[in-house]
């Protein structure tokens, strides 16, 4: 009897087995070096690329590099000696990791370029902003405040930029003074803060308030440095509204400013779609195949890959989050991920 009943579960288990092989195993590791977990977007994408990885069927493990070069190069020698699946890098210093792209590629492990574009050398993949498109919202948004508050499009603008070496900051700055070169009566301060530290953003605009104290708009490229901007401020005894403010990547923070009256205006950086473009393309990455360029649909965002002497490459757009629409559940500061699983790219 006993031989009987074991045969019977031996039968069942092998049906179920055979029932649910997507449930067997995993595809694959896929390791996520993240630059920093200071910050809510990089906490929110470590959150998303494994949420939307898994429903592709791939294991994500992820290693944080606390804004340390020689840590991050150090993380790259240990996972490509793991032989992963692929490397998903968000890179602390972009030249500095160049070698180790090589590395891993001359290794044959996919690396895939997460927020910061490397231009520098081929990558399997890159998901990206569209962040010279965030600068030209800003600058609409920027064009729009001015004009309320002067009757025309002029005044001056202090722009807190993130760290010189990254892409992103300097392609929201290309796009924003690129639209803003229409108005000349609009005098742009340009200053950044080194390693996006936010303690570095509160002092320049303490400085600048004390060296100008007629700035109308201060434009912020992340809303944790809006944060310290603001403590800035307070202390020098504004209140909500006495500065214009704006944001450009949608965090959490920011969109409570809004609420808050201190920030005016915040250009959302599209993180669920940034990490979902990931995991529909991770089984082409991961299989080394051909990725196309072209549209395609990321979470309902006309997502644009093309062809890069970097490799393939996709933007994604953001949009303005103001009052008026600040609870909508689809932009990632309101931390209520998408419900609707991805499917990966065929």
């Amino acid at each position: 009897m006993k031989r009987i009943v074991l045969a019977v579960m031996a039968v069942l288990a092998l049906g179920l087995s055979m029932l649910t092989p997507a449930f067997a195993q995993s595809k694959g590791v896929v390791y996520y070096l993240v630059p920093t977990l200071l910050d809510e977007f990089q906490t929110g994408s470590v959150s998303a690329l494994e949420m939307f990885l898994k429903q592709t069927g791939y294991e994500m493990k992820t290693l944080n590099a606390d804004n340390k070069t020689d840590a991050q190069q150090s993380q790259m020698n240990d996972v490509i000696a793991l032989k992963p699946a692929a490397i998903i890098l968000a890179a602390v210093d972009f030249n500095a990791l160049k070698p180790s792209i090589e590395a891993a590629r001359a290794a044959g492990i996919p690396v895939v370029e997460f927020d910061r574009q490397i231009t520098s050398t081929v990558s399997d993949f890159t998901s990206v902003a569209g962040t010279i498109e965030i600068g030209y919202v800003a600058a609409e948004q920027a064009e729009a405040l001015l004009k309320a508050k002067h009757g025309d499009v002029k005044g001056k603008v202090l722009q807190v930029l993130g760290d010189p070496g990254d892409p992103y900051t300097l392609d929201i700055q290309k796009g924003f003074e690129e639209k803003m070169k229409a108005f000349p009566g609009v005098t742009i301060v340009s200053v950044p803060a080194m390693q996006w530290e936010a303690s570095n953003a509160g002092t320049i605009v303490a400085d600048q308030m004390l060296a100008n104290p007629d700035i109308d708009l201060i434009f912020s490229h992340a809303a944790h440095l809006s944060v310290a901007a603001v403590a800035s401020l307070e202390a020098a005894g504004k209140k909500p509204g006495d500065v214009m403010m704006m944001s450009s990547n949608g965090a959490p923070v920011g969109l409570d400013l809004i609420r808050k009256g201190w920030l005016n205006v915040e250009v959302e950086q599209p993180l669920y779609a940034q990490a979902a473009a990931v995991a529909i393309f991770m089984d082409k990455i991961a299989g080394k195949q051909e990725i196309k360029a072209g549209e395609y649909d990321v979470l309902g965002l006309k997502g644009t890959v093309t062809i890069e002497a970097w490799g393939p490459n996709i933007k994604i757009p953001g949009a303005a989050i103001s009052k008026d629409n600040v609870d909508d559940p689809a932009f990632w500061g309101n931390l209520k991920p998408p419900t609707a699983e991805v499917k990966s790219v065929p």
